[in-house]
Order: C-alpha cells, then structure tokens, then sequence
C-alpha cells in the first residue's frame, strides 16, 4: 500500500492515504511580515518560498540546525525579485519574480527528495542531516538522500534557484519517497509529487502602481472595517439608501498587480450633494468609531492598505444623492454613488374607504394584504415623503394624529397604529406605507379631514392635504346598468352595479354585499361576478367587464340579464334586469325596416305632386 508521510513535533509517522496540497499555509503576500512556519505544515507535500522584505540583494537558504526547532527552519531565508506569491503550498503555486531572481526554498522531510526545475541554476543547499546532496548537470536537479533507517526526524531542507535572465514561464517541482516511490537523480518524477510551484519571470515590475483588478472598494451601510473585505464581503451594499441620519460606509483596499501594498501617497476623497466625508486611510478604526466628517473633500497621507470612508448628510434632516471620487496621488481609484434619506417633509393619503357607522371596523380585503406585509387592515394608506419626494418611514416611537380642527361629529378620529407604520422605502411595496382607520359617527355623511406625522426626535409636526372620508351603513338594495343599450359582437360592455345602504345613501366599502348570480345571455364575463368577499369601491360601486358573444358564436337580438345578490334580494332588494340589444355587426335591414322606407318614400311623392298642382292653377 502506498503512504505518505506526515509531521508532528518533529517525528515521522506514516499515513495510509495522501495528505491534500491545496491546503492554504502560506501568507502569499509578498515583503510584508515573516517567512512563514515550517511548524504548520501537513506531511511531505509543502514547499515554502521566503516572501519576508529583503532590500539587501542577497539572497539567504534557511537554518536547517539539526538541533534547532522545525519553526525555525524559514527564518533567515531570503529570496531576490520576488514579485508575487500566491497562498498555497502545494502543486498548484504560482510565483511572479525578475529575471535572474533567487528563490528561497525550504521544507522539512523525512525521506529521500529530489528538486527539478526546468532552466535556470539550483545553487547552494542545506540539510540537517548527514544526507547526500547530489547535482546534475547542468544543475536543474539536486536529490537530497536521507540516511537509512526505519524511524528518520523530520529534518529542515533548504536550497537556491537562480531565475533564468530571459523572461519566461518555469516549473520547479518537488519529489519525495513514499513506500514504492523513490525519486532519483536521472528520474526525479520517480519519487511522489510532493509540490510544484510554476515561476513566471518577467523583465521588469508591474508593482507600485494602483491596480482595479487587485483593489477593492466597497460601500456598506452599517458598521464594518476595511480589513474584513474579502470574497463576497468585497462587493457593494445591495441597499439602495439609508434612511434619515444614517451614514454611508465606503471600504477600500489599494493594491497593485501583485496585490502589494502601494506605497504612501496623497489619498483625496470627495462628496458632492450637499455630504460630508470624513477618512481613515489605514483602517484602524471601525465605522461605529469613525466620525462623521465636517467639509466636502478630506486629505490623507498613505497607502489605502485597509481604508474606511464615512459619508453623511451636511445638515441634518436633508436627503442626500451624493457621489464619492476617491483619488490616489491623482488617479481616480473609486467612484460611488450613494443616497441618504432625508427628514418626512410631506404626508400623502390614499385607498380611501368609506367606513361603516358608529366606529372604526375594518376588513382585511380592502387593501388586499391577506397574503403580505403580516396582512394588515385598515382604512387608507399613509404615505411620508423627504423634501426630494423619496418615500421614508417612521421612526419607533414617531405618532400620527387627526388635526384637530378637522373633527367632525360625521368623522370623530383618525388613527395609525405602531404596528401598522411603514418599514421599507421600496414603492413597489405595500409595507412603503402606514395603514390608517378613521371612526365614524352614527350618521352617514362625509367630512374632509387632515392627519399629522409627529417626529419624536425632533418635535417637528407635519400635516396631510385635506382628504374626504366617507360613513355609511351596509349594503341594503342595488342598481345595476350596462354602459350602453346596444353592441356589436366584439365590443366590451361594462355593468355598474351601486349598492346603497337602508338610508339610500352609497353604502360603505367594508361590508360584503356576499355572493351574487349573474344571467347574461350572449354575453362573457371578463371579471369573476360570484365572489362573497367582494367589496363595494368607496363610492359603493363595483363595475364587472364582459365580452359581446360567446365562444360558440352569438345571435343577435335583445336580451335581458338577472343580476342577483342574494343576501340582499332576501331581504330588501330587487333582482335587477338591465336589458341590452346585441347586433353581429353586418347588414341588420329588416323587411320592416324596408316597408317603412318605402311608405315613407311615396308620401314625399304625393307632397311633391301637391306642391306642383298649386302652382299650376296660380298660373
């Protein structure tokens, strides 16, 4: 069976199955902080590039004392013309580094391992042990013989590679023994691939430079770092807009194309729309920390390795459609787009209900919110607006209130309950609005009447236009009529059924008229006609769509229809039979039509024949 071997504390022990190499070990970020522990790695299938800053031009292979510990080992390696670095140890990394370059190496093994590379020169190694260290020639191939025995230390190994001068794509791999495997000096790939890294030598850096593709800039609305920008938290807030006193939160991380640090410079982040902007450009302070700014455009000195921006409004309770540039050393490297809302500025009222007498009753299908928003009932919708007309909503604690000089004894409130306010400020909504009710008197009529938005925080109050509010009592009888008296196949006809309450007055809108049977020869229904939760419009009216003809063809004539609502015709009303006359839209002359010209055309004879004998006997 073939194993691998794997490393705790220094000593060899013997997995049954291999250990993955994708594992991330590696920090990838190049020149910042040290090289990283061979300590951490898992069994023999990790490989280390030293990626820790080095300004000396020299390069340096790691400790490898056989009586030092295993996290030692990476400390003093050194590379020269390390660009970039991925963050993985394994067979799929990637280095980008100068020609000519060195690469430092080093691991920790426990068997027989041979490095290979595809041009450029192994030079100086380094083992812990008293193993043979063998070139080929030219030296692209060094094996690393460990000493026989059953039970081997895990030991430091560490090496140099010279870059080719010419620029390029090279492979580096790395073999080891494994229980049948052994790599040799004449056939490296003997062994068990362990790690590969594939180099790409440039001529010249592409760092220092701002690059897009390796920065990130990044709006959010609520409290978040810079630093914590990463996979699907690089991305802009899905929100459309704050609401009134919230603050906008830009994050941003400069990069260039190695996803290195720039380095410092001028960092210039401006507002426009009436905003602030305040900045931390190293990202040492959390959003809920970072205060809001006082001007338009704030300066900073740095690199953008973690920044943070706040955007709020300049004055208080004023809506905000800003749009933040933010600039490095002169180069535009962020643009966003943002809105804060404003303070509720105006108070608009709409689906209206007329309501039944003597109190505030309410039917969940007057708004139709049986299946939504928690299927609030009530009488109208309350709609707040900022300065700019974007739809807020109210605050916990904010109150609505009937003006009072608006009272009536017809309308004696209006209300809005907390747990009926609006809590979105998406117009395709219906949680966009606060549902209102209203009370009514013992007597029917109407009233106009206003309502106010009171804002705890700050005492401002704020007045609806004036709007009429209707009180009636249920449905008692009904009028129904089609629009026309006459149509043609084809057309569209609409009956108009008004419900009135026991007073004649347009009933009110809550109360269902119940279930209702419609007789309508020749005729479609568009509409469905039989609902008993259908309800009245405020006006007491509901109108029904029909089609002239049926599917299997019509006759023409004159018709007449049986429009029924039972619970109603069983105790007061009558069944109402609008008549219509339906014509197929050709030639409709009849033999009556034809005999009634024909009299009519012989009596303008006989007048004109008369006319003609007058004159004749003047003359």
């Amino acid at each position: 069976m073939t194993a691998t071997t794997a490393l705790f504390a220094g000593m060899l022990s013997v997995a049954s199955a291999p250990v993955s190499s994708a594992e991330v070990l590696h920090s990838g970020v190049v020149g910042v902080g040290a090289n990283p522990l061979v300590g951490t790695q898992t069994g023999m299938t990790t490989l280390y590039v030293a990626t820790t800053a080095n300004t000396s031009g020299t390069s340096a292979y790691a400790t490898t004392s056989a009586t030092g510990l295993l996290a030692d080992v990476g400390v003093a390696a050194r590379s020269v013309g390390l660009l970039a670095k991925d963050t993985t140890t394994g067979t799929a990394q990637t280095v980008t580094m100068l020609t000519s370059g060195v690469l430092s190496l080093y691991s920790a093994v426990t068997t027989t391992v041979a490095f290979t590379v595809t041009s450029g020169t192994i030079g100086s190694s380094s083992t812990a042990t008293a193993s043979t260290r063998t070139f080929a020639d030219p030296a692209r191939t060094i094996l690393l013989a460990q000493p026989a025995g059953a039970d081997i230390a895990a030991t430091g190994v560490a090496l140099l590679w010279t870059a080719p001068s010419s620029a390029g794509t090279y492979t580096l791999s790395y073999y080891y023994q494994s229980n049948t495997s052994i790599p040799t000096l004449t056939s490296p790939s003997s062994g068990t691939l362990g790690a590969q890294i594939t180099v790409t030598v440039v001529a010249a850096s592409a760092g220092g430079s701002y690059s897009a593709p390796y920065s990130v800039c990044a709006t959010k609305t609520s409290t978040t770092t810079a630093t914590a920008l990463t996979g699907t938290a690089a991305v802009d807030s899905t929100s459309s807009s704050v609401i009134n006193g919230n603050s906008w939160y830009v994050g941003f991380i400069l990069n260039d194309a190695y996803v290195a640090n720039l380095s410092n410079g001028s960092l210039v982040a401006t507002v426009t729309g009436g905003a602030v902007v305040n900045m931390d450009e190293d990202g040492d302070a959390a959003s809920a920390s970072l205060a809001a700014g006082t001007a338009a455009t704030i300066v900073e000195y740095g690199n953008g390795n973690a920044g943070l921006i706040r955007i709020s409004q300049g004055t208080a309770g004023a809506p905000v459609t800003s749009t933040l540039t933010l600039t490095y050393n002169g180069t535009t490297v962020c643009t966003k787009t943002v809105k804060i809302l404003g303070a509720a500025a105006t108070v608009e009222v709409s689906d209206i209900a007329t309501v039944d007498l003597s109190g505030n009753a309410t039917n969940v299908d007057w708004h139709g919110e049986t299946a939504v928003s928690g299927s609030r009932a009530g009488h109208y919708y309350v709609t707040l607006k900022d300065s700019a007309g974007n739809i807020v909503y109210p605050a916990t604690g904010d109150s609505f209130s009937m003006d009072p000089t608006t009272t009536t004894t017809t309308v004696t409130a209006l209300a809005v309950a907390a747990a009926d306010f609006a809590t979105s400020t998406s117009s395709t909504l219906a949680r966009s609005k606060s549902m209102g009710t209203f009370t009514c008197g013992p007597t029917a009529g109407q009233s106009s009447v206003k309502i106010r938005h009171t804002t705890t925080a700050t005492g401002v109050t704020i007045t609806s236009p004036a709007f009429v509010a209707r009180c009636a009592d249920d449905p008692y009888t009904y009028t129904a009529s089609f629009d026309k008296a006459s149509y043609v196949q084809g057309e569209v006809a609409t009956l108009t059924v008004k419900f009135l309450d026991s007073k004649g007055n347009p009933a009110n809108s809550l109360d269902a008229p119940g279930a209702a049977t419609f007789t309508t020869p020749m005729l479609t229904a568009v509409d469905a006609t039989g609902s008993a939760t259908m309800l009245p419009n405020k006006d007491g009216v509901k109108t029904y769509t029909f089609t002239v003809g049926t599917p299997s063809g019509m006759t023409a004539g004159t018709y007449t229809a049986i429009i029924d609502f039972t619970s109603l015709t069983a105790v007061a009303a009558t069944k109402q039979t609008p008549t219509y006359k339906l014509s197929t839209g050709g030639d409709t002359t009849t033999n009556a039509d034809v005999l009634k010209s024909i009299v009519a055309l012989i009596a303008s004879i006989n007048k004109q024949i008369q006319a003609l004998q007058k004159l004749i006997l003047k003359k």
